[in-house]
């Protein structure tokens, strides 16, 4: 079965209401029935949060604008290493936004509850732990952590100052995410066996090469500061600008990529993470200087009972998709850009006979004897059949993920991804990049998180 194309689903789902839809295909419903209402009543005063960004790139900026879309949230300040991002997000937001290159001017502010981190990765954890001590709640882009020791520094700094930090894999929040989850749990596939999840970019923005302003200069770009804990090297515009194509400030397709896919495969299975990977990938297009593969292969023991099985390929040449089919017993379930595919199979109970090599009077004695013992017609073809599921029109996960964190900023209850899941997550993903480095197979302990 393959994926549904995403621009011609997109393209349906635009228009499909409950009423046309087809027979075999569910819409999936909101979390909230009152969601619509909720939105429309006045927000109490002391229920107003108040946000800023720390990291104005493209993922900020996205993050920032879902994140508006929650009723009583207001941004007031954005920080940023480049001049260029700081006026486009007065352009935005408003003259009277508060900007500056030096994240700790934010912290300082009495006024704002929570900050977004849509830094480069190896900014991710002290920007975090920074702003917990100053005591804002932190919404982190995801991957968690850029080294392996990152993760548990984080943890401990929510902890210790009791504030809420949500890691930003959007699928956690997905009621796509959740059906799968149900599903799952009600045995609609039988027992699990095996996760099989891909991601294709192939366009040049997909591979991270993000356009370089004009203007990119040292004067414009506070380069020592973006640089922060990374090799001290001259200014250079498109590490600043495609940060991700170096594993100085990020971690390649592991952690742009397969976190999600882990994120996801997480939440739906309840498991903790893999015991064990392994990887391989190389440079097979974008050899343009970059040190990170654009071609990334990934297998991946669970103790549950399945193993997952993950790609990412930027040279393809197709149209960007993305899935992940969870294949057991009884059937399989694929997950698409904005619903999913349950497929059921019956499962033979019978063992079936070949006895065309045997004499006649045999193969006769043979088949009496198994149609007595496995009649036939047994009524399982009925068990058959697929099912679609799929979102509303305009749906967003990237809003509910948003929706749930400022309801943990609210009630002080935990995240619905919490320090604990996103380290698991992007600990999982980054086994790929050192069993590569290592030539190896990886052991990871998932509920100590800690390499084993």
């Amino acid at each position: 079965m393959s994926l549904w194309n995403r621009r011609n689903f997109l393209r349906a789902a635009g228009a499909t209401s409950a009423a046309t839809l087809m027979p075999g295909v569910h819409l999936l419903a909101e979390p909230e029935k009152e969601r619509e209402l909720a939105a429309q009543a006045p927000v109490a005063a002391n229920d107003h949060v108040q946000i800023a960004l720390i990291g104005a790139g493209g993922q900020g900026m996205y993050d920032t604008r879902s994140a508006l879309e929650v009723p009583g949230v207001k941004l007031v300040a954005v920080a940023d290493c480049y001049d260029g991002r700081l006026a486009r997000s007065k352009e935005m937001w408003g003259d009277d936004l508060f900007t500056t290159r030096d994240y700790n001017e934010i912290l300082a502010r009495k006024d704002i509850d929570a900050v977004i981190i849509g830094t480069p990765d190896h900014w991710h954890k002290q920007a975090s732990v920074d702003a917990m001590k100053a005591g804002k709640d932190v919404y982190c882009e995801k991957p968690m952590i850029h080294l392996y020791a990152d993760g548990p520094e984080m943890i401990e700094a929510a902890r210790a100052n009791k504030r809420m930090l949500q890691i930003g894999s959007q699928r956690v929040s997905s009621i796509v995410y959740a059906k799968a989850k149900e599903l799952l749990a009600s045995g609609a596939i039988g027992k699990l066996n095996m996760v099989t999840a891909y991601w294709d970019r192939n366009s040049a923005m997909g591979a991270w090469n993000y356009t370089v302003p004009p203007d990119a200069s040292p004067e414009t770009c506070d380069w020592p500061r973006f640089l922060g804990t990374a090799p001290k090297i001259p200014f250079n515009a498109e590490h600043f600008f495609q940060w991700r194509k170096w594993k100085a400030y990020g971690t390649g397709v592991a952690g742009d990529l397969f976190v999600h896919l882990f994120s996801g495969t997480h939440f739906i299975t309840g498991s903790h993470g893999p015991t064990r990977g392994m990887a391989t990938g190389a440079i097979r297009y974008w050899d343009d200087g970059r040190d990170a593969n654009d071609v990334l292969l990934g297998l991946f023991d669970y103790r549950e009972g399945f193993n997952l099985s993950l790609r990412v390929n930027f040279v393809d040449g197709g149209e960007e998709s993305e899935g992940l089919i969870f294949t057991g017993s009884e059937g399989s379930f694929e997950i698409g850009w904005t619903g999913l595919t349950l497929t059921r199979v019956p499962r033979e109970t019978a063992p079936g006979y070949t006895v065309n090599s045997f004499p006649e009077a045999m193969q006769k004695q043979i088949i009496a004897d198994y149609n007595r013992k496995y009649p036939p017609h047994t009524g399982k073809e009925q068990l058959g059949g697929t099912e679609k599921f799929v979102t509303p029109k305009g749906y967003s996960d990237s809003v509910d993920h948003f929706r749930n964190f400022f309801a943990s900023v609210r009630t002080r209850q935990e995240p619905v991804e919490d320090a604990v899941f996103g380290y698991r997550a992007a600990g999982a993903a980054l086994l790929s990049n050192l069993s590569i480095e290592r030539g190896q197979v990886v052991n990871w302990n998932p509920d100590e998180m800690k390499l084993a």
